[in-house]
């Protein structure tokens, strides 16, 4: 067997010629072909493997870098204000009042001065041992000296022990020395303006409305600081609203920058869930650092999950949100527990999160991140830390308003049991049921497809579904018999729901899915009418239909398709002239006001859609031009009261409707058709 290791034979070439010296003689692999990069050069020639590439998004990290490293003053409290200032010609500027980097010798270079080393060598900082950070975003000690490396030209100015001193650098490298300027009696911290290098980035520049952004996200995760913004007017674009100059700072802290957020997005529990808290101490009594939260939950809207290590954004989670995720849903599947409702047992972070914005930002030590550009925190303790101190407080927050706490626990619930019927779907689109062999159910269709143009009626029965296709406008009207009183969806189980073909061929006729699924762009009519009986049983199944399209489809009712038709109870007939009244006191007020004073008035009541004439049907109750339909609404300011109005009238405690009828018992005059 040959030696893999062996070296190769030598090349073998045809006869009568001669090698010439390139076929002999390889490119030589020796120690001279070792290159050795020394100070900033690997940062020059791999700026990828610090701060993440060479775009427009790597070119703010240098922004961040610096301000991050002002923001360490503040948090450690050597800081209260940070300018920030953007001029032209791509130079930006960060000044904080903090304690100044060290401008003595280095004990280890005697000759060079801590500010020189900091920013010329890698790995250079006050941030490894603790001692003059005790939480911090800077870890590495690159931050400084990789912004340094990939700018054209930075300047460095230093206010420290009533001294100022100023030191340039280009491409990394000092192009001065460090010169004391003068002395000064008020001022301190430090001041850097930087130019990032064009043959880096090319024509990559600082856009006013990020750094802005970058200034109001650092005010707000630091409730101490104060961030002054500038920025020359000449570089804001048109239909740009960031300001030129701003003073930012928010006593509320990350509660001020989710209600900011918001705006007029209405959330589910007020006030938010927002506080602050110490994260456990070490097993030696050290600190262990802190945590602060801000929590919306929402019906509907963008749900979204912003987290930060100290100051840091983390976009890709990590460990922290994982505690964060925990005692939420450990704390619902509690309040579940607690109210005796099983059902909170299948609730899991999925459930949660898709109904939240949220704010989350821990200051802990010695973190550990996923990489140079820190996306994602990693430190394994953070999970229970965070867990722990935000567990009981989340308890105590439901307990304070069970009601409330309550409504919430009802709609975490109905995303689970959504979210268990999706996985028993088959994850293909509903076909339309226009496109099908079969149509749903006993469905008469329309004619015309713009759903714009077109409605669809819900009836009771094929009696009163046989007079509705009678009297309908065969374009524009379609009618769907439903067998009786539909299934309460307030108090059936997800199984039942699911197994229930009478609901199943009405979202199928609607197009548009239920649920998670819903699409409203699929719907294939402009008006859903409910047309039932003018009678308590009418009554009855036309709000099982309400509840049912509240808790299913409720982006139907909130976008204004959902109507009731008014059918009329009597006819009443003197000779040739005919009126149609709504109810009793509707009949009497007729019979006083429409005919003349003489003559019998023959009355005729309606038992039912069924029993009425289709010529009759059609006058009163779906000629758009002569009938009275109306609209279904959800009121946005008050959803939790809706829902709980829904909840204790047709959800599963009859206690609860016991309450209601006697809470409003003395309301009610004369009872009638019961």
């Amino acid at each position: 067997m040959s030696d893999l290791f062996s070296a190769p034979p030598p090349s073998r070439k045809p006869a009568g010629k001669t090698a010439t010296k390139a076929e002999t003689s390889p490119q030589a692999y020796d120690a001279s072909a070792i290159e050795v990069l020394e100070g900033l050069e690997p940062v020059r020639r791999r700026p990828g493997m610090y701060i993440g590439g060479t775009d427009e998004s790597a070119l703010h990290h240098l922004a961040a870098e610096v301000l991050d490293n002002a923001m360490d003053e503040a948090v450690a409290g050597h800081a209260s204000a940070i300018d920030v200032r953007l001029d032209t010609e791509n130079r930006l500027t960060i000044r904080d009042n903090g304690r100044g980097i060290p401008v003595d010798a280095h004990p280890r270079f005697p000759n060079r001065s801590a500010l020189e080393v900091i920013l010329t060598t890698l790995h250079a900082g006050g941030k490894f041992s603790g001692k003059s950070y005790a939480t911090s975003g800077g870890l590495h000690g690159v931050g400084s000296s990789v912004v340094n490396a990939l700018s054209s030209r930075m300047d460095v100015e230093i206010a420290r022990d009533r001294a100022i001193w100023r030191q340039a650098y280009e491409r990394g490298k000092p192009v001065t020395a460090l010169e004391k300027v003068g002395p000064t009696q008020n001022r301190r911290g430090t001041q850097i303006t930087f130019q990032p290098d064009t043959l880096i980035f090319g024509t990559h520049v600082f856009v006013p409305s990020r750094l802005y952004k970058l200034c109001r996200s650092k005010a707000f995760l630091f409730r101490g600081v104060t961030i002054r913004w500038s920025c020359d007017p000449s570089l804001i674009k048109a239909g740009d609203d960031t300001p030129a100059e701003a003073v930012l700072h928010f006593p509320g802290g990350l509660a001020d920058s989710l209600t900011d957020e918001l705006g007029a997005t209405a959330p589910l529990l007020t006030p938010l869930w927002a506080g602050d808290a110490s994260l456990p101490p070490a097993a030696d009594g050290a600190d262990n650092g802190r945590a602060e939260w801000a929590v919306a939950f929402l019906e509907s809207g963008s749900a979204a999950l912003a987290s930060y290590c100290n100051t840091i954004p983390t976009p890709q989670g990590g460990t922290h949100e994982t505690g964060f995720r925990n005692a939420l849903v450990k704390g619902l599947r509690a309040w579940g527990e607690q109210r005796s409702n099983k059902k909170a047992a299948a609730i899991t972070a999925e459930d949660v999160l898709g109904m939240i914005a949220a704010k989350l930002s821990v200051f802990v030590r010695d973190p550990q991140f996923q990489g140079q550009t820190k996306e994602k925190l990693t430190s394994s303790e953070a999970s229970k830390l965070v867990e722990t101190a935000l567990r009981d407080r989340f308890d105590h927050y439901l307990a304070q308003n069970p009601p409330q706490a309550d409504g919430l626990l009802g709609f975490v619930i109905e995303r689970a049991e959504e979210r268990l019927r999706r996985r028993e779907q088959k994850d293909t689109p509903r076909k339309s049921a226009t496109r099908r062999l079969r149509l749903p159910g006993k469905l008469t269709d329309c004619t015309r497809e713009r759903a714009e143009e077109t409605e669809i009626f819900l009836v009771e029965g094929d009696s009163a579904g046989g007079s509705a296709k009678q009297a309908r406008n065969r374009e524009t009207q379609a009618v769907l018999p439903l067998r009786g009183k539909i299934l309460n969806v307030a108090s059936a189980t997800t199984e039942k729901l699911r197994a229930n073909q009478e609901l199943r061929d009405l979202i199928e006729a609607l197009g548009c899915g239920s649920g998670d699924r819903f699409e409203l762009s699929k719907l294939r009519y402009g008006r859903v009418i409910i047309m039932t009986d003018a009678d308590v049983d009418g009554a009855h199944i036309a709000s099982l239909l309400m509840t049912f399209f509240y808790r299913e489809l409720p982006d139907l009712i909130r976008n204004g398709h959902l109507y009731l038709a008014q059918p009329p109870l009597y006819r009443l007939t003197q000779g040739a002239h005919s009126v149609y009244a709504m109810d009793d006191a509707d009949r009497e007020l007729k019979m006083k006001t429409a005919f003349k004073a003489r003559g019998k008035i023959d009355i005729s009541r309606f038992k039912g859609l069924g029993e009425m004439p289709p010529g009759d049907l059609k006058e009163t109750t779906m000629d758009p031009k002569r009938r009275t339909l109306l609209r279904v609404v959800a009121p946005p300011e008050d959803r939790l009261a809706t829902r709980e109005r829904v909840e204790s009238l047709m959800g599963r405690k009859p206690e609860l409707r016991f309450a209601f009828i006697q809470e409003h018992a003395q309301s009610v005059g004369e009872l009638l058709d019961v």
